[in-house]
């Protein structure tokens, strides 16, 4: 869901270049992964980049197919008019999450990350009834909006322009959650070269300059 807007940009963009059809089917990472492993077809996939290898691994996508396209860092949000805690340094993101009455994060990568950063800080005990975690394929920024939860974390590319909310920051360096999200080729297209084609030029043109621009205005870095 982090690439929704950016991927459906994209595509928009490489039909007007190319007078090729794309179009992405945007839905939560867990499933997503689950329907390809079903064999559900699809052209191309993209995912975190450990997803996409452990389906390579399991055959589900070509070996060697793997294009990495951005990098996605988490913010932090608060509904929209509430004070801002400070998310300058570590100590101070720690001190904004124990003060915060409810904690929302997402289902993915940098929600297990999340997690196990609170561990690390030794106050996961001290956050139990107080974590919640977004159901897969709905953001944390509506569960900010909400009021569902007062300090939310999740991929600055799904906080952007979510009406309802405050961004109050990027995470600091030294605790930033980074996911990088790649591109996996099906196995079924090694059939069909014809078509193999037109998915490789889709995917040379996401990972081409001429993409950069896109990816930054979405909140994420080329890779």
């Amino acid at each position: 869901m982090a690439t929704r807007q950016l991927l459906g940009e994209l595509a928009l963009a490489f039909e007007q270049k190319s007078g090729s059809t794309a179009a992405f089917e945007s839905v939560g990472g867990v499933d997503a992964a689950q329907r390809v492993a079903k064999g559900e077809v699809f052209d191309v996939v993209v995912l975190a980049a450990d997803a996409i290898d452990k389906l390579i691994c399991a055959g589900h996508l070509q070996a060697g197919s793997r294009v990495d396209l951005v990098h996605s860092g988490v913010s932090v949000a608060v509904r929209q008019g509430t004070p801002a805690p400070d998310m300058s340094t570590s100590d101070a993101v720690r001190q904004a999450v124990l003060q915060a009455a409810t904690v929302g994060y997402s289902t993915g990568p940098s929600g297990v990350a999340l997690l196990r950063q609170f561990q690390l800080w030794g106050i996961a005990e001290q956050l139990n009834g107080r974590l919640l975690q977004a159901r897969p394929g709905v953001p944390v920024a509506s569960m900010v909006a909400s009021g569902e939860v007062a300090l939310g974390f999740q991929q600055l590319s799904e906080l952007l322009n979510v009406q309802g909310i405050d961004i109050v920051g990027p995470l600091p360096e030294a605790i930033q959650i980074t996911t990088t999200f790649s591109a996996g080729l099906p196995a079924s297209l090694l059939d069909d070269p014809p078509r193999r084609e037109v998915v490789q030029a889709f995917l040379d043109f996401m990972c081409s300059p001429e993409a950069d621009a896109v990816k930054r205005r979405h909140g994420m870095s080329p890779v």
